[in-house]
């Protein structure tokens, strides 16, 4: 027998067979899914849909809306404005030079129907077209929209293409970057922070091409599966699938690359090291990861098509880069041998010394002192969390939509000063034909109503009736996406009821306030059963009760106190107008499902520990020494993976990543680092109820000869 075969008691076995397998498996991977799944990362712009439609619910009256204005045949039409402005006054050669513009846009045929007339502004500062772009073709909209700047882009005259049209050709804009900006943008920083970690040359680019491998076949799924209609892919998701890929599975490689390294030590060949070390990560990575899949899958149950397109996505994403963890890396780190760690390559001792100088000191500080550790600590995460309530989630309008200035917003406030706000995006109201005269009296009576215009199929004719329903079209006096807009709306639909019980309103206003009402609803429903789904798999993985509803406690604290530093960095230092009323739910998806990932890292070695230690004591202060270093460095990585979505100019997902970013450190650094062992160590073998290890044990208060100094002084 070799040394190590000696000093572990592991049986011998042929070498050349288990690198034949390491080998076959990296062939797999990169031959079969690489050479054929590849290519499908870079195309799923193809098949985004980024329309209402996609993150209406089901039930809206506003969706009842847009069904309804398909045989009006405008359901897919964007309302675009061309407006211009000099606010010296307009001149006659400027009121002339739009009339031009206007037969040139019609003579492009990227309309519905003719361009209006120039519309000159009471101050006579500003004139603007209106028309109706083709939405049937959503990739072209980025396209035909830019033709349009182009054509009335001239020195002499300030132009924007701006309205519903406009607005999303800049969303669109920004989604169609993804591919590039966001992928080259987290493989930087999941590299620099792989080396800083492992100070090695090339041992980053093992768990980097297991993560690109695994974003790779999550991809060419997603992309036949969205092709088929099977799911909804949008822009927001395709952006989160991606942080989310590879931050979650550089995690799951720093866990499994930390446990192999410790085996290293005890094991002279890299087959039974790694044999060892899948053994003992792998159960925590699947578990970690069913918990965030099983977390994701919650978002199913949202009345938000956009919610319930992220859920399986971002799943199937989790589910690549487990695959990809559990079967690619192992193998190619044995394919490399101990010299992937150069220049601080492991060397076989027969021993190893768990955890490091920083970590063991840690561990000791909170063993002398658990109790004050657990309430100075939960003390400070209770006071953050009572900020939580100065976190204002009820939406943003357009123009707070942009972290940086782009054209529809631009045009949009030259449209508010100088027309009804409202112009562009008027409420749409479908009733009954006998009830024209009476729904355009209520309408027009509301005194933030500026115009009401029956639709007809020629200007001046009689209204176009449709299956005994007609469309009206009501122009707002207030800007069509702020919450006075949403007033409104819901004060038009007490009224238009009245007069036609049958009616329905919709329009961009609509849409807006039936998705804010729908995210809140979804706030009281998700977020209470994804904590049910994780409490159910902590229970099974740990077979405890005392301890998953102690892991669970502290996460949510973690979240809420989140939520208290987003509202203060929000509002005092980034100056954001607000958050999206779905924010809420993605930061719990994002902080629970995942925050739980580094207690279950924590306590599945906790628990392993006891075990072989016979004392919760001793296994809770060597499981936090051994695992503190690769904890907190998968949650810097998880952490700045999330930033990453600040580049991409959306306050919505510049708020996400910040709140995940900080949630996360948050709960590495102190929930799971201090928090957590403090509490466990109090509860004490309790904490393992009902479970055998539950049953107090013969351990004497002494030192641990792990630790450098003793754990049980005083505090």
């Amino acid at each position: 027998m070799s040394p190590s075969e000696q000093l572990t008691g592991s049986k011998p076995v042929r070498r050349r067979r288990p690198r034949l397998i390491a080998l076959l498996v990296v062939l797999l991977w990169v031959g079969v899914i690489g050479g054929v799944a590849g290519p499908f990362s870079g195309r799923l712009a193809e098949v985004q849909q980024n329309d209402n439609t996609s993150f209406l619910p089901v039930s809206a009256e506003a969706t009842q809306a847009l069904e309804l204005q398909e045989g009006f045949g405008d359901s897919d039409s964007l309302p675009t404005i061309v407006v211009y402005e000099r606010t010296s006054g307009l001149t006659q050669e400027d009121l002339e030079l739009v009339a031009e513009d206007a037969s040139r846009i019609d003579e492009l045929g990227v309309t519905r129907g003719a361009v209006s007339p120039p519309i000159p502004s009471q101050d006579g500062q500003a004139v603007q077209l209106f028309l109706l772009l083709d939405g049937a073709d959503v990739e072209e909209i980025p396209v035909v929209v830019q033709e349009l700047r182009d054509l009335v882009d001239r020195p002499e005259l300030d132009a924007y293409v701006t309205g519903v049209g406009g607005l999303s050709a800049d969303l669109f804009e920004v989604f169609g970057t993804i591919d590039s900006t966001l992928i080259l943008a987290t493989a930087t920083v999941v590299i620099v922070i792989l080396l800083v970690v492992y100070r090695s040359p090339w041992l980053w680019a093992l768990p980097l091409l297991s993560v690109a491998l695994a974003f790779s076949l999550a991809a060419a799924v997603i992309y036949l599966l969205a092709r088929e209609d099977v799911l909804v892919l949008s822009g927001q998701s395709q952006g989160i699938l991606t942080v989310l890929v590879f931050g979650a599975g550089t995690d799951y490689a720093l866990l499994l690359i930390a446990r192999y390294r410790e085996e290293l030590h005890t094991h002279e060949h890299p087959w039974d090291a790694m044999r060892v070390a899948w053994r003992g990560a792998v159960p925590a990575i699947l578990a970690s990861g069913g918990t965030v899949v099983l977390g994701l899958l919650c978002l199913l149950a949202s009345d938000l098509n956009s919610n319930r397109s992220l859920g399986p996505v971002a799943a199937l994403g989790i589910v690549a880069a487990v695959l990809s963890m559990i079967t690619l890396l192992p193998a190619l780190l044995v394919l490399v041998g101990r010299r992937v760690f150069w220049p601080r390559v492991p060397t076989f001792t027969g021993f190893y010394e768990e955890g490091s100088g920083l970590w063991r000191r840690v561990s000791a500080t909170v063993g002398r002192r658990p109790r004050r550790t657990a309430l100075l600590t939960g003390g400070g995460l209770v006071v953050l969390a009572l900020f939580a309530t100065q976190l204002s989630a009820s939406g943003i309008s357009q123009e707070d939509t942009f972290t940086t200035e782009v054209q529809s917003v631009a045009g949009q406030a030259v449209v508010e000063a100088h027309y009804p706000a409202g112009s562009g995006v008027p409420v749409v109201v479908i009733g009954a034909a006998d009830a024209t005269e009476q729904l355009t009296q209520v309408l027009s009576a509301d005194p933030d109503v500026a115009e009401v215009v029956t639709q007809s199929e020629a200007p001046g004719g009689p209204p176009l009736v449709v299956d005994g329903r007609v469309l009206l079209n009501a122009t707002l006096s207030v800007a069509g996406d702020g919450t006075e807009a949403q007033d409104v709306v819901r004060r038009l639909r007490t009224s238009v009821d009245a007069a036609d019980p049958d009616a329905v309103v919709g329009g961009f206003t609509a849409v807006n306030l039936d998705v804010q009402t729908a995210a809140q609803r979804d706030n009281v429903v998700i977020i209470p059963l994804i904590l049910v789904m994780i409490l159910i798999v902590l229970g099974l993985l740990l077979r405890a009760v005392v301890a998953p509803v102690m892991l669970i406690a502290t996460v949510v604290l973690s979240y809420l106190a989140t939520l208290g530093v987003c509202a203060f960095f929000f509002n005092e230092v980034f100056g954001f107008a607000g958050a999206d009323s779905s924010f809420p739910l993605y930061a719990f998806v994002f902080l629970v499902a995942l925050g739980i990932d580094y207690n279950i890292f924590l306590m599945t070695r906790v628990r392993e520990e006891t075990q072989r230690l016979g004392s919760t004591r001793a296994g809770t202060l060597k499981g936090l020494a051994v695992t503190g270093g690769v904890i907190t460095s998968a949650g810097v990585v998880l952490a700045a993976t999330f930033a990453v979505l600040g580049v991409l100019p959306l306050v919505f997902l510049a708020e996400l990543g910040f709140a995940v970013a900080f949630g996360v450190l948050l709960d590495t650094l102190i929930v799971r680092s201090l928090l957590v062992p403090a509490l466990t160590l109090q509860i004490g073998d309790r904490v393992w109820w009902p479970s055998a290890l539950a049953r107090p044990s013969a351990e004497q208060p002494g030192r641990d000869p792990r630790l450098p100094v003793p754990v049980d002084a005083p505090g």
